[in-house]
């Protein structure tokens, strides 16, 4: 008599379909994003245009374009004015800038970008700068730097914010160094500078929006804190980081790392 034997198969069960409320979740979320998008285009437009005009009219005043203002003081106003306009023009896309990155609602473009190219840009953007306070840019290896995969706007931005903060604490006629170094899948850029230095323990503050390395009363540099905190958002939003060292007295360095092409 022959007896039937019966397996007992184990199976893994088929993952669950996606359910209405996961489908229905990414919907609010996808609608979030577009509405985020689509805040900070008409919040930009609409703090750009006057700002813009402000700029433009201040400028066309100040080089007396339609002829003389007669007292030399008018000419001075329209100076300051166009002075105080670009200052908050800057603050606004800072702070636009800080609300893409944080909300997700920027689109990088990541491609392989040349360093010295993009070095060369910000030399040149800030060349006044450094140019009114001596500085020697010393970068190793200039024109043999490697390339990174990154947003040619975001890369450019990393570096500006970088090197302006470093220009505004270098002691006039100093130097501030530029090195980057090739690893199997990143490359490190530092930029360092000569000046008073940080207290280590105060790192972390200068990474958060709106803090500054020195006293607001007393600090030589005008901004509102934001340039540090949009590179590490940046770096991040692009694969890499950012790291700061300093002791006071021995300036400030940082360093990024970022994806090698």
């Amino acid at each position: 008599m022959v007896k039937a034997v019966h397996a007992h198969v184990e199976t893994t069960p088929e993952p669950a379909a996606e359910g209405p409320a996961v489908r229905a979740r990414g919907r609010r979320e996808l609608a979030l994003d577009e509405t985020k998008r689509s805040f900070l285009r008409m919040v930009s437009h609409e703090l750009r245009t006057p700002l813009n005009s402000i700029l433009g009219f201040s400028e066309i005043i100040a080089s007396e374009l339609y002829g003389p203002l007669g007292s030399p003081q008018y000419k001075e106003y329209a100076g300051i004015i166009r002075a105080s306009g670009m200052r908050l023009l800057k603050l606004v896309n800072q702070i636009l800038e800080i609300a893409r990155l944080e909300g997700r609602a920027v689109d990088l473009d990541l491609r392989a970008e040349a360093l010295d190219h993009a070095l060369d840009d910000v030399f040149d953007g800030l060349s006044d700068e450094i140019r009114a306070r001596g500085l020697r840019m010393a970068v190793e290896s200039q024109g043999a730097l490697p390339s990174v995969v990154a947003d040619p706007r975001g890369l450019r931005s990393i570096l500006t914010n970088l090197v302006q903060n470093a220009v505004a604490f270098a002691p006039e006629g100093s130097t501030v160094w530029i090195k980057t170094e090739r690893h199997a899948e990143f490359v490190d850029i530092a930029i360092a500078d000569e000046g008073p230095g940080v207290d280590p323990a105060d790192i972390p503050r200068l990474l958060r929006p709106f803090e500054q390395g020195e006293n607001a009363l007393i600090r030589r540099s005008e901004g509102a804190g934001l340039g540090l905190p949009i590179v590490e958002l940046l770096c991040t939003a692009m694969g890499g980081r950012l790291r700061l060292t300093s002791e006071p007295g021995r300036g400030l360095t940082a360093l990024v790392r970022l994806p090698a092409a």
